[in-house]
């Protein structure tokens, strides 16, 4: 196996996950990283059956994810579901990889405008229904990105862009320096591209039903 081929990252499967099983066969990674939007009829390790024992899976959720409580159960309450990487840093195949599953919501914070709500607590405390629909657990709340904004990591994977795409946001870039990584994979536009964001960091983004290495080569594509 080439050092290059120890983890892998596959872009919105939305529901054809073939690139991603044909890749772990052909490069026997470590471990695999998925960035989102996985539009699940079934729990995800049943679509995963033929890799689940040859390879790490790590996953975080893209906004597809919440569009229905199906497609949520069928992830969060997955046989791998304690594999998220969400606001958190995970030593995967001795490289530090830190998450952010979801996506910016008007109603919560979109960049660079400053956040609606302190944190979750403050907006249910202002709502009169009880609980938080699936939409607003799908945002990026802004605590919970400064909290990690503490941590630190070698890599970072996200589902929105950062500012190296014309649709990305300069704060996942800046998230990115103040966690001292050297590179960024995201999902969600469904574009195969290198760039990169402040700090010299190397942003790759991997295209819906492509798989690409740690040095953003595309290996697999739909």
């Amino acid at each position: 196996m080439s050092p290059q081929n120890k983890i892998l990252f596959a872009g919105d499967p939305h529901g054809d996950f073939r690139p991603l099983i044909e890749a772990v066969h052909q490069y026997k990674p470590e471990a695999v990283v998925l960035l989102g939007d996985y539009d699940l009829d079934m729990p995800l390790e049943i679509y995963l059956k033929d890799i689940v024992g040859l390879t790490q899976i790590w996953w975080i959720a893209g906004n597809h994810d919440f569009e229905t409580p199906s497609k949520h159960r069928h992830l969060f309450n997955s046989a791998l579901a304690d594999k998220g990487l969400h606001l958190k840093v995970t030593e995967i195949a001795g490289l530090k990889i830190a998450g952010l599953g979801g996506t910016f919501l008007g109603r919560v914070w979109y960049p660079p405008e400053q956040p609606r709500w302190r944190n979750k607590q403050h907006y249910l405390h202002h709502q009169s229904a009880t609980g938080m629909t699936l939409k607003y657990k799908c945002a990026i709340w802004h605590d919970e990105f400064e909290t990690l904004r503490t941590l630190k990591a070698d890599i970072l994977v996200t589902h929105e862009a950062p500012g190296s795409h014309r649709h990305g946001f300069d704060v996942i870039g800046e998230l990115g320096a103040a966690m001292g990584v050297k590179n960024i994979f995201h999902g969600h536009l469904h574009e195969n591209y290198i760039g990169t964001v402040e700090n010299n960091i190397t942003v790759f983004g991997v295209a819906d039903r492509a798989v690409a290495d740690l040095m953003g080569n595309t290996l697999k594509s739909a």
